[in-house]
This record gives structure tokens, sequence and C-alpha cells, in this order.
């Protein structure tokens, strides 16, 4: 409290002592000095005194104490003083001649929350800052992170059925070009697509990615495109959608193969104009994310068969790439039989020697349907079970994979002639596709490379059975 009348100054603190500690002040310069040195809530300050006024010292106070909260007490004449504290000294509130002790009270109260709440709200700001600091550190620290782990020399393949794809990957990245990933599940086209943004001119922004196939229409709109608050029942909030997530950056439609027509006519115009309109919005928002799907299906005869748009399916095939499974490059198995050795002996901090012979051979022959993720699962197994120090053997294998291998020995003997050992060699491999085929002879017929009539006579020949 700031005033040149001691009397003033000793009424205003038997107000307010028993809420607050009041320092006191006879003039603008004590009450600078105890600015100073002194944490101050309020100012609570008497416009007319010698030396500085009222005003006066609150502009002095605003660059001591900025959060300070500054009051006035003026006389009911002081009405200039009173608009030049409101623009110059920047006062909170201003009291008129006499004062009421009850009113006085409160009005420091009120005063005294507002400077915590000031104090506070700094404090949350600057926590904020640095959390956001923090934030993009992290951000640059997960991009550097992401193009190590999605460069090329970590994506496996020597084959030339690989070498292909790479190719084809390296003369697209610089554009940005719709690409659409082809290839059975398991065989990594969200790795490649991950590769392309990555070494990409996009790859400082966001990749994103959905599964096309894992939500109805409603909610694969919404989380693709957002939506207002109440666009729907259950929509609480309005909610930005990936294609707003990824502005700038690449988005991966993943199984795409399995939309609605009604979704694919929305993701067309996306496609067209460049833009789309968030459920229960009336507003179009504008964006220029790279388009890349991916689809384990035959998106040409879904074309034909009418489950998928002609038009949309030029759109996103505009570079196609094919993902080879791994039964076609079956030279690269042993490669990432290492690779996944050396990923899981970091994983599960456990060491092995490497992998027996004749289990890298049962690898090698494999149909492997789940593909390159199916060989990882199996040496993930293997790792959990085999000892430190040890080789991975065939009995780590799953029961899937231990099925799939044929032993000879059980139906061919040794005193068999040639004919013999020919004939129990094709009954055996004619029975196994026939039940890998749910035994459609079609099917079976076209896998064994036999016409239909054919592979029926041979069927009576070696009397199979069901």
């Amino acid at each position: 409290m700031v005033d040149d009348e001691q009397s003033s100054l000793n009424a205003i603190k038997r107000t307010l002592r028993k809420d607050f500690e009041v320092i006191l002040a006879l003039n603008g310069q004590a009450a600078l000095e105890v600015l100073k040195n002194e944490e101050i809530a309020v100012i609570l300050a008497d416009q007319r005194m010698p030396g500085l006024s009222g005003v006066e010292l609150f502009q002095k106070a605003l660059s001591i104490q900025p959060d300070a909260v500054r009051i006035l007490i003026t006389g009911y004449m002081d009405i200039e003083a009173i608009i030049q504290a409101i623009n110059d000294g920047q006062v909170y509130y201003y009291i008129n001649k006499p004062w009421e002790p009850d009113g006085l009270r409160l009005i420091i109260k009120r005063a005294a929350e507002q400077y915590t709440l000031v104090k506070e709200n700094r404090r949350l700001l600057g926590e904020l800052q640095q959390a956001n600091l923090r934030l993009q550190q992290e951000n640059i620290i997960l991009h550097q992170e992401a193009e190590k782990e999605y460069a090329f020399t970590n994506i496996i393949g020597q084959s030339k059925a690989m070498q292909d794809v790479f190719n084809l990957v390296r003369k697209v990245i610089p554009s940005d070009i719709t690409v659409l990933l082809t290839g059975e599940t398991g065989t990594g086209k969200e790795l490649i697509a991950r590769a392309i943004h990555y070494n990409g001119p996009r790859k400082e922004k966001f990749f994103v990615t959905q599964n096309c196939a894992a939500l109805p229409d409603t909610l694969l709109e919404s989380e693709l495109f957002g939506h207002t608050k109440g666009a729907f029942t259950g929509a609480s909030q309005e909610k930005r959608g990936l294609f707003e997530l990824a502005d700038g950056g690449t988005i991966l439609l993943d199984e795409i193969a399995d939309t609605s027509a009604a979704f694919q006519q929305r993701l067309l115009r996306v496609l067209q104009e460049g833009e789309f309109r968030p459920l229960g919005s009336e507003k179009n928002i504008s964006v220029n994310v790279r388009i890349i799907s991916a689809t384990n299906k035959d998106l040409q005869q879904s074309v034909q068969k009418g489950t998928f748009r002609e038009d949309l399916f030029y759109r996103l095939s505009v570079f196609p790439i094919r993902i080879p499974p791994l039964r076609e490059r079956t030279e690269d198995i042993p490669i990432l039989v290492d690779h996944f050795i050396q990923k899981y002996q970091k994983k599960l901090s456990k060491s092995v020697k490497g992998i027996e012979k004749q289990a890298l051979q049962i690898l090698t022959s494999a149909t492997f349907n789940g593909n390159v993720r199916e060989l990882e699962n199996e040496i993930q197994r293997a790792m959990t079970l085999a000892e430190p120090g040890t080789l991975i053997t065939s009995e780590m294998f799953s029961e899937v994979l231990k099925i799939e291998q044929p032993d000879l020995s059980t139906f061919l003997d040794s005193t068999q002639t040639l004919k013999d050992l020919t004939e129990s060699l094709e009954r055996f491999f004619i029975k196994e596709k026939l039940v890998e085929h749910n035994w459609n002879i079609t099917h079976t017929a076209k896998a064994l490379g036999l016409s239909r009539v054919g592979l029926q006579k041979k069927i009576q020949r070696y009397d199979i059975k069901r």
C-alpha cells in the first residue's frame, strides 16, 4: 500500500492484515525499492502523492513486476487520473474515497486471485512451450530413425524379383505420382510404402496408414475425412481426419479393394479435386497428400465383377508395383532368416549360433502362404524356444510348417523300380495339391499344370480318395 498519509496506511493495514501480508510505503520511490526486493501480488496506491503519482508509480512498476495487480485509490473528481491509469498504468480496478472496509477486502481478495491465476497460467505456458520443444526434438529424432529404418539397405531382397521392385520404387520416389502396391498378405507392401515416403521429398511430413477393410463405411469416412460434433450418433466432439493430418505428407490406403461403392465415390473426388468435406460439415478442406494404395486382390478382376469402380482403378493404378510372394524369391530366404535372427537376438537379449542346415532347407522349401511375415513369425518362435549358444533346429518350428514338409520315407520303398518311385511321388503330390485346394479339381489341375480331365484320370488311376 502506497500513500503519503500515515493514517491512511494504518487504516488499510488494519482492514487487510488478517488475510494478507501488507507492506506500507509513504511514497513512490519507497514503493519501487520494495518491488525490487519482494514479490508483490497487489499494488494499492493513492493517486495524489508528492513525487510520483499513483499512475506514474504503476508505469514504473510494470517494468519491475509486470504481473502485480494494480489498484488506484482516487477522489470522485479525479476522472482524468482514472482514464490515464486505465490507458497508461494498466490498472485492474480503482477505488473511490472514502472506501468501505468490506468492499476493500473483497476487491483485494479478487485481485490476489487474479495474480495467482496469471502466475499459474504463465507457469503452465512455460511448461507447454518446453513440452512442445521436446516434442519437436523427439519428432526430429523419430523422423531420423524412420529414415534409417526404411532405407533401402534395410529392405531384404537380393533376388531379381526384388531388385526389379527396388528399381521401380527408386524411380517413383522423387515424384508425387499415385502408387498402387499389389501382392499377397505378408509380402511387405506397407514396408515399401514407408520406404517411398521416408526416402522422398515428403519425409518431413506425416506418413499415415488406414486399413480400409477394418471399419464400416461411416467410421472409415470419419477416420479419413473427419467429422463435426453431432455428425452422427456418438460424434461427441469434432475430429480431424487422416487426410487433413497427412497434408503435405503421404497416406497409405491398405486393403483398398474391400471398400464400398459409396466410399469409392468419395475417394475419387479427393483424387480428382484435392479436397474433401468432413462428415456433417458444410466447408471443403483442400489438401496436398500423396496417396499410396495397397491390396492383396486383383483389382482388375474386381472391376470386371463390378465391385470396384473402373475410374477409381485408373486413378489409383497410375504406377502399379507388384510385390512378389516369398515362393517366387526363395533365394532371399537365407538372408531373411539371418536378418530375423539378428533382429530377435537384440529384442530377446539372446544369442544363438545360427540355424541348422536341415532347418534352413525346410524353410527354403516351405510354401509360406503368409510370406515374409510368416517366416518372421517362425524365426521369432524358434528364437524364443532356442537355448542361448545353440542352433535353431526344425523341432522349434510350428506344427503348420512341419505338416507342409513331405517325409519321403513314409511312402518310398528303396526296393521299388524307378517307375514305381515316380508313380509314388506323383500320387503323393497330387494328393497334397488336392488337399491344399480343398479338392477343387479345376484349381488343383491348374496348379499341377494338368487339364481337368487329365487330373481326373490320375485320381482314378492312383485310387486317390478324399
